[in-house]
């Protein structure tokens, strides 16, 4: 059963996370992503991008400038700021859907959050830049801590568990410890076990299976899972290239909203929408009040 959570934005929005599951969008505004590299690098198709996004009905427009694909090296802030101000501040004036910044550098958080995000999403859960906690507290923004050992470009060597459900919901304790020492509202946090960091193809399925496993709901905030396009479908799928995955994301979105996700992170959302609408319906059913909860 879903627990209900109410994020508040620095805008003086809130996210009310629990009654539906909220669709989150991705932009990749880099040359490399593993899925989309080079799609969204033009600022103009990046906005089209994330226009289209808002009117298919996305919750949330996530937007990133560096790749965070296995073995991706890493950008200067500098470059990455170029890359995603440009399209936060358009899209922030042409649509009223929250934006996420995807970054683990402050002077990047800053920016984008001067842009108009209000959200972010920090896959390092606060540990590659110092700066970056005290600054998501003095601007009272949301933020997305994920489990990650290493950094992109090492993290597979990381991929050792004896209890992983128990090591991810530990390392995740201690993001969370970090951000309330950094001096951010715990109200202010939502979580993501970081399928495909760090972990192999198993690893991300058990975490999916098992996101409702007393470790984690004892860490008791919300969840955000991204599945989308990974490749740890392949171990279903076989050897398919990312784009043609939409079928095993569709289905591993249903998993992660049985699992009990809040938001799901996507790169098709027309499709995922409906996925996830279904998944909800369904959910409702197997509620005695016949309401998700």
């Amino acid at each position: 059963m879903r627990r209900h959570y109410t994020i508040p934005l620095p805008d003086g929005r809130a996210l009310g996370l629990g009654p539906r599951t909220l669709v989150m969008g991705v932009i990749n505004v880099t040359p490399d992503s593993f899925s989309d590299g080079g799609t969204h690098l033009d600022t103009g198709a990046a906005v089209v991008a994330g226009l289209r996004m808002a009117e298919e009905g996305a919750d949330l427009i996530d937007i990133g400038g560096e790749s965070t694909r296995p073995g991706a090296a890493s950008v200067p802030a500098d470059e990455e700021r170029r890359r995603v101000v440009s399209v936060i501040q358009a899209l922030a004036q042409r649509v009223k859907v929250p934006l996420s910044i995807d970054t683990t550098k402050a002077e990047v958080a800053a920016a984008a959050l001067d842009a108009g995000a209000v959200i972010v999403n920090d896959v390092s859960g606060l540990r590659a830049d110092p700066a970056l906690g005290p600054l998501v507290a003095a601007r009272r923004a949301a933020v997305v801590l994920m489990h990650m050992r290493g950094r992109p470009g090492d993290m597979a060597a990381h991929a050792v568990y004896r209890d992983l459900v128990g090591e991810v919901a530990h390392e995740l304790a201690s993001c969370l410890t970090v951000a309330e020492a950094a001096g951010i509202a715990r109200d202010a946090v939502i979580l993501d076990p970081g399928i495909g960091f760090a972990k192999r193809a198993e690893h991300s399925t058990a975490l999916l299976a098992r996101l409702d496993a007393p470790a984690l709901c004892a860490l008791d905030r919300p969840w955000l899972v991204g599945p989308s396009r990974k490749s740890f479908l392949q171990a279903a799928l076989g050897d398919v290239p990312p784009a043609a995955r939409e079928w095993g994301t569709a289905a591993a979105v249903v998993a992660a909203v049985f699992a009990g996700a809040h938001v799901v992170r996507v790169h098709r959302v027309a499709e995922m929408l409906q996925v996830a609408r279904v998944a909800d319906m369904i959910v409702a059913a197997r509620s005695p009040s016949g309401a998700i909860s």
